[in-house]
């Protein structure tokens, strides 16, 4: 179906929904790429008033991805709650954006919606909408997911720490970790990059992790980043296996790239039930994403790339994961090129995941190569937290020195939660104050003696 819209006097012709939603999108690297880009701000703002006018409901009946050769797409229609949709299905998506910034949506109210948002219904939206506009949007919704923490509570921001080493050096990562304790960071969860993909690696690193969990009764859940069949092995052998990883896409051929399928991830979740180590009702799956995956595959569609990874947060939403977070500039410059652009996605894809009821987090990130610098990413931070983002990374001194990118360090979360008036999540903060490393008032302050010490004592072993 093609959609027109006449701007400046001139008549502008989109071929189908997808050419719509590539138009309207903000200026980008991964869509010129694609050959997606608008060719022009006038033809950008043509898109724009034509997507305004189109009906929510549209997007149910015209799939991006043909629904029998999509597997993402089955599951975004399938899944589909029509009662929830009925208070908006009337709608156009210029008139959802307005009833989203008004006081009649309300955290109850959209937290309801949830289920009635389709990712592209939210990446329609989030393209008509000033960043202003995603953060107050964005700071109504809490999402809170539960393990030995509780994270995304109004008023908290939690952290993963990063301990990644480029050996996979047992003390170097241990040393890693107990310096982002020192910090107050980890009730996220403390979360390892390995440096190879391998069950016997995996289960040295989550033992490590266990024992020190374990020693100091930390509320902590801990998690290795490996590939899903990785985990499957390790939980084969009852390793301690707190969350399953997995990075995902938009669509099935691009999670194919990922060498991962909706079955794969079913069985993932139940295998990590069944070994029962969080308490009831407790979420149990991690996931990653990123603004150009889809692409960097060949596997979009003809989809711009913030569509696409809107699409991803729908396989989130499947398994009610504890964390999600899109590792925003960390693809690299061909898809987001710059500063302005990495903080435009990053803002984008944090509404987007909210919108969708999903708890998301954010890698704050570049790459070297990328037109960009750690003042970018003190902003996009910055803007996060007042966003109400569930989480951020905490990585020694912001320079993951085994991927090779920049993120935010443990100051880092020092800084956004004393400037915001943010917490960690509840039951952390109550052990790093029994443990004399935070004050009441939120500060940390490492005492010289009792528990900080024990902790300072056991990354020298």
């Amino acid at each position: 179906m093609a959609y027109r819209c006449i701007a400046e006097g001139r008549r502008y012709v989109f071929a189908d929904l997808r050419a719509v939603l590539a138009r309207a999108s903000p200026d980008r690297a991964g869509d010129r790429l694609a050959g997606l880009a608008a060719e022009s701000d006038e033809e950008r703002v043509a898109a724009r008033m034509a997507l305004a006018d189109l009906p929510l409901a549209a997007f149910l009946g015209e799939p991006l991805v043909p629904y029998e050769d999509d597997e993402v797409t089955r599951l975004i229609a399938d899944t589909h709650d029509q009662g929830a949709f009925a208070p908006i299905a009337a709608m156009t998506t210029g008139e959802f954006r307005d009833f989203l910034l008004s006081d009649k949506a309300t955290a109850k109210t959209l937290a309801e919606l949830a289920p009635a948002i389709t990712p592209e219904m939210a990446a329609a939206v989030s393209k008509l909408m000033r960043n202003q506009d995603l953060i107050s949007v964005a700071k109504k919704i809490r999402v809170v997911t539960r393990f030995r923490t509780t994270v995304g509570l109004p008023g908290r921001l939690s952290t993963r720490i990063q301990p990644n080493h480029p050996t996979d050096d047992l003390a170097g990562i241990g040393a890693a970790i107990i310096d982002g304790l020192m910090y107050g960071c980890g009730d996220a969860c403390i979360g390892i990059n390995p440096a190879s993909d391998s069950a016997r690696q995996a289960l040295a690193l989550l033992e490590r992790i266990e024992e020190l969990r374990l020693r100091f009764e930390i509320p902590v859940q801990s998690c290795v980043l490996a590939h899903v069949t990785t985990t499957l092995q390790v939980i084969e052998q009852k390793g301690p296996v707190d969350l399953v990883f997995q990075s995902i896409a938009g669509s099935e051929a691009a999670n194919r790239a990922f060498g991962v399928s909706l079955s794969l991830l079913d069985e993932a979740r139940a295998a990590v039930e069944s070994l029962g180590r969080g308490p009831p009702g407790a979420n149990l799956m991690y996931f990653e994403t990123g603004q150009g995956a889809a692409l960097s595959a060949d596997a979009h569609h003809g989809v711009d790339q913030q569509t696409m990874e809107a699409r991803s947060y729908a396989v989130a939403r499947r398994y009610a994961p504890l964390l999600i977070n899109t590792v925003v500039g960390f693809i690299g410059p061909e898809y987001l090129y710059d500063g302005k652009e990495i903080i435009r996605a990053g803002l984008e894809d944090h509404f987007c995941g909210k919108l969708m009821g999903l708890p998301m987090g954010a890698d704050v990130c570049y790459t070297n190569h990328a037109e960009a610098n750690q003042d970018d990413m003190d902003n996009l931070l910055t803007l996060l937290g007042v966003a109400g983002c569930n989480y951020i990374m905490g990585v020694p001194g912001a320079d993951d020195i085994m991927l090779g990118y920049q993120s935010t360090s443990y100051h880092d979360a020092l800084y956004v939660r004393s400037v915001l008036g943010l917490r960690p999540a509840p039951e952390f903060e109550s052990w790093l104050q029994a443990f004399g490393i935070m004050d009441p008032q939120c500060r940390v302050r490492p005492s010289a003696s009792g528990g900080a010490a024990r902790l300072l004592t056991a990354s020298l072993q």
